[in-house]
């Protein structure tokens, strides 16, 4: 007597096998159903709970096919109790994306006025920039910001983004951002006399930055009233050793960065 499978669906009309992966924590996926995206911070007994990248929380349930990992359908299950746990921030607070590969670099820039400055900025933030396609570019000055601007020639689909230090109302660095007009590019600053100030105090092992009498070298006045040898390249990395992620770091700095990048990747693709 011929024996027959109690499943009668045709071959072609059976859904195909997806991949089952572990639920990791920093796992990105995207529930198709809502559209959410985020990076997994608990799985439970058939529920994975996701964070986005504005720290919003939501939890839904293990089922067959439930996910997307980078646009292909997957089935989410517990990991195992040795997996191990990935980091789910990146230095700048942005939800980590594990085993990302850097996107081809947009044809907009971010320009840092400063080594120190762009140094700090890829410590933070390199991360963020490679996943976006964002390349940062040193700027030794921004005396002759307008032509640089105009050499560049911004438009809809290469932004330009440009970071100046002590950009306050009334200095020389306020009247030649000013000067830029082109809507395609925009040009943001710090408050502070130079990047080290954007480091908190706390975080930098003193008590607070010195006042640094007017004419006088500031970053070597800073090591003067703080005691330290006057070989600024050896205080900065010192410095920059002790920034570990944004929390180091003064909220003046990093809306701006922000702002920066939100506006280079807002125009065209990558």
């Amino acid at each position: 007597m011929r024996q027959y499978s109690p499943d009668l669906t045709p071959p072609w009309k059976k859904p195909k096998p997806v991949p089952e992966v572990p639920a990791d924590p920093g796992l990105v996926v995207e529930e198709p159903g809502t559209g959410f995206c985020g990076a997994v911070i608990r799985c439970e007994a058939g529920t994975v709970t996701l964070e986005d990248r504005f720290g919003k929380h939501r939890v839904f349930p293990l089922e067959p096919r439930g996910f997307l990992l980078e646009g292909r359908v997957v089935t989410l299950v517990r990991p195992s109790g040795n997996a191990p746990v990935r980091p789910t921030r990146t230095a700048s607070g942005s939800v980590a994306v594990p085993g990302a590969r850097a996107r081809v670099a947009r044809a907009g820039r971010i320009y840092v006025e400063g080594r120190h400055d762009a140094e700090l900025v890829e410590k933070v933030w390199g991360d963020d920039l490679r996943v976006e396609g964002v390349v940062v570019e040193y700027l030794e000055g921004i005396d002759d910001l307008p032509r640089i601007v105009a050499d560049f020639a911004p438009g809809p689909d290469a932004r330009l983004g440009i970071l100046v230090d002590h950009l306050v109302p009334g200095t020389k660095e306020s009247r030649i951002a000013e000067s830029v007009t082109s809507e395609y590019a925009l040009v943001v600053g710090h408050p502070y006399i130079d990047v080290w100030e954007a480091v908190k105090p706390a975080s930098a092992g003193i008590q607070s930055w010195p006042r640094v009498p007017h004419g006088q070298d500031w970053k070597k006045g800073v090591c003067r009233a703080l005691g330290w040898p006057e070989n600024t390249g050896a205080a900065w990395q010192h410095i920059l050793s002790r920034v570990h992620s944004y929390k180091d770091l003064e909220p003046e700095l990093l809306g701006r960065v922000e702002e920066l990048i939100d506006f280079v990747t807002a125009g065209g693709p990558a």
